[in-house]
């Protein structure tokens, strides 16, 4: 079973930068991996993806062009860069090991515990 924890969450201010990872307990070089952010009172959702090989990712709109998702096999440690943040990026993120390239939750295999996220204006 993988088991996977998040570090890196905080406070930050709007247009600072933050960056999680997510540390997994045993070789994960086999699962394509992800991040999904869910804020109080909404719906879970798709923030990125990265292939297990790191050749491909993917990204939510809402994130595009400010996030860089990226893996570390050797290290077994998945990261996201988070640059010019918003209020509305305040949410808990999650880890996530998918068993397949996808943006939907029905894909998701194992969670972490999460990490939360908080910007201020």
């Amino acid at each position: 079973q993988v088991q996977l924890v998040e570090s890196g969450g905080g406070l930050v201010q709007a247009g600072g930068s933050l960056r999680l990872s997510c540390a997994a307990s045993e070789r994960t070089f086999s699962y394509h991996m992800g991040w999904f952010r869910q804020a109080p009172g909404k719906e879970r959702e798709f923030v990125a993806a990265i292939t297990w090989s790191g050749a491909n990712t993917y990204y939510a709109d809402s994130v595009k062009g400010r996030f860089t998702i990226s893996r570390d096999n050797a290290k077994n440690t998945l990261y996201l860069q988070m640059n010019s943040l918003k209020p509305e990026d305040t949410a808990v993120y999650y880890c996530a090991a998918l068993s397949r390239p996808t943006t939907s939750i029905t894909g998701v295999d194992y969670w972490g515990q999460g990490t939360q996220v908080t910007v201020s204006s």
